[in-house]
C-alpha cells in the first residue's frame, strides 16, 4: 500500500542500524555471529527460575512506574557497597525498560532546544539521534585511532555557554578502554560550578580487566551530584532480550527523569525485577563477570595470534578491535561483506560508530558467546 502522505523525518539521514543489516547477512549466509554484544549462551538458571516463581506468584501486572521497591532497595545497597555513594531507593533510583530507554529518558528529560551536548566517537549509536531529536545540537569529539583516549584539552575548547550535557562511556563501547584516574579529574575539573550535567553509560561496569577497577560516577563524590548513571541488568546477567536497566541520580535530575519514563513505557516488566532482586542477593553473579570475559577475550585474542589482524589491546566490555589494513585497503564495510561472504563470520566495521562514517581500518570483534564459537570464529578469521 502506498501512502499520500507526505511525511517530514525527523531523522531524514538515519536507516537501519548495521547491527539488523550484518544479523541479516550472517544469517543469509549462515556466519557465526562474532558482531553483537549478545551472548549465544544461556545465563544462570536460577533466574530463570526466578522469573518463572514470580510468574506463578501472580506479579504480571504492571509494575510501579520508578521500579519495584525491592529492587530498588537492592540495587541502592549494591551501590554503596562497590562505590560507596548513598542513593536514596525512593527518589534516586529508577528502574527502566532496558538501559537504552535510560538513555533516551535522560538526555530527552534534561536536553532542551539550543542546548549542546558533547559526546565521543566513536561511539553507541543512539547517542546522537537522541539528542537531535531534542532539537540540540551534537558535539561530536573524535578519540585517536592510535590509543582511543580522550582529549580533555579538546573537551575544554568545546564548551561553550550552550553546553548542557557530556556524554562518557566507561569501559567504552565499541573501543574497550577504560576511564583511569586523570580521566576522571579533568572531567571533574571541567564541569564544576557550571550547569552541565554528565550522562554515564556504565552498562559494562562489571566487564573491566587486568585488575583494573571500574571508575563509575558514582565512586566520585563530586561528579555524583551532577550526574545521570544508566547501567544494565541485561549486560551483567547475560539476558540482554529481557530489556531491564536502571537508573541513578540526584533527586532533582530524576525527577524530571522519571516524568519521561513514565510517558514511555511508564514500567519495566515485572516478573523480572522480582528475578533480579533475588540475583542481586549473590553478589557473584555480577562480580565475577569481569575474569569470566577476561577468559573469554584472552581465548579469543590467543587464537587470533597466526592471523593477520592487528588485535588492540581490550581493557573492558564485550569487544576488542582488530585492525586489517596492513594486508587490505578496502573499505571496513566492504572488508566486513567479505568477511561475511569468504569467512562465513560476521563483524562490525568501526565506521558503522561515526556518523559520518569515518573508516580507520578496524572491525570491532564481540566475545560474548560460547568458547566453541570464538574458536571456530577464529580459526576462519585465521584465513584471511
Amino acid at each position: 500500500m502506498q501512502s499520500a502522505l507526505r511525511i517530514r523525518s525527523k531523522l531524514p539521514d538515519v536507516g537501519t542500524t548495521i547491527f539488523t543489516v550484518i544479523g541479516q547477512l550472517a544469517a543469509q549466509h549462515d556466519a557465526l555471529n562474532l558482531s553483537q554484544g549478545a551472548p549465544n549462551f544461556d545465563p544462570d538458571a536460577k533466574l530463570i527460575d526466578g522469573v518463572t516463581r514470580a510468574m506463578r506468584d501472580g506479579h504480571n501486572q504492571y509494575a510501579p512506574m520508578a521500579g519495584v521497591g525491592a529492587l530498588r532497595d537492592a540495587l541502592a545497597q549494591k551501590v554503596e557497597q562497590l562505590y560507596g555513594a548513598r542513593y536514596d531507593p525512593a527518589t534516586e533510583v529508577t528502574v527502566l525498560a532496558s538501559a537504552s530507554e535510560g538513555l533516551y529518558s535522560a538526555i530527552s528529560a534534561l536536553v532542551h532546544p539550543g542546548d549542546e551536548v558533547i559526546y565521543f566517537e566513536p561511539s553507541f549509536d543512539s547517542y546522537a539521534p537522541i539528542v537531535r531529536l531534542q532539537g540540540a545540537m551534537p558535539v561530536t569529539i573524535k578519540l585517536s585511532t592510535d590509543h582511543f583516549r580522550v582529549d580533555w584539552d579538546e573537551v575544554a575548547a568545546s564548551i561553550t555557554p550552550k553546553t548542557r550535557m557530556i556524554i562518557v562511556n566507561t569501559p567504552h563501547n565499541p573501543t574497550a578502554t577504560v576511564f583511569g584516574d586523570a580521566d576522571i579529574e579533568r572531567l571533574s575539573a571541567l564541569t564544576r560550578n557550571t550547569g552541565i550535567v554528565v550522562l554515564s553509560d556504565e552498562v559494562y561496569e562489571h566487564v573491566v580487566f587486568d585488575g583494573a577497577r571500574h571508575h563509575s560516577m558514582a565512586r566520585h563524590r563530586e561528579l555524583a551530584e551532577r550526574s545521570v548513571i544508566v547501567s544494565s541488568f541485561g549486560k551483567s546477567h547475560h539476558v540482554t532480550g529481557w530489556r531491564v536497566g536502571y537508573c541513578l541520580a540526584p533527586a532533582e535530575l530524576m525527577e524530571e527523569i522519571r516524568k519521561v519514563h513514565q510517558f514511555m513505557v511508564f514500567s519495566a516488566d515485572t516478573p523480572m525485577q522480582y528475578a533480579f532482586v533475588e540475583a542481586l542477593r549473590d553478589p557473584a553473579s555480577y562480580l565475577g563477570l569481569a575474569a569470566f570475559y577476561q577468559r573469554k577475550r584472552d581465548l579469543l585474542a590467543n587464537a587470533l595470534v597466526k592471523s593477520r589482524f592487528e588485535l588492540l589491546p581490550s581493557e573492558g566490555s564485550f569487544f576488542m578491535l582488530a585492525r586489517f589494513r596492513r594486508f587490505s585497503d578496502e573499505r571496513d564495510s566492504d572488508f566486513v561483506l567479505r568477511l561475511i561472504r569468504d569467512a562465513r563470520v560476521a563483524t562490525i566495521p568501526l565506521s558503522a560508530f561515526y556518523t559520518d562514517g569515518t573508516d580507520s581500518g578496524l572491525i570491532r570483534l564481540s566475545f560474548s558467546k560460547d568458547d566453541a564459537t570464538l574458536l571456530e570464529g577464529a580459526r576462519r578469521l585465521c584465513t584471511i
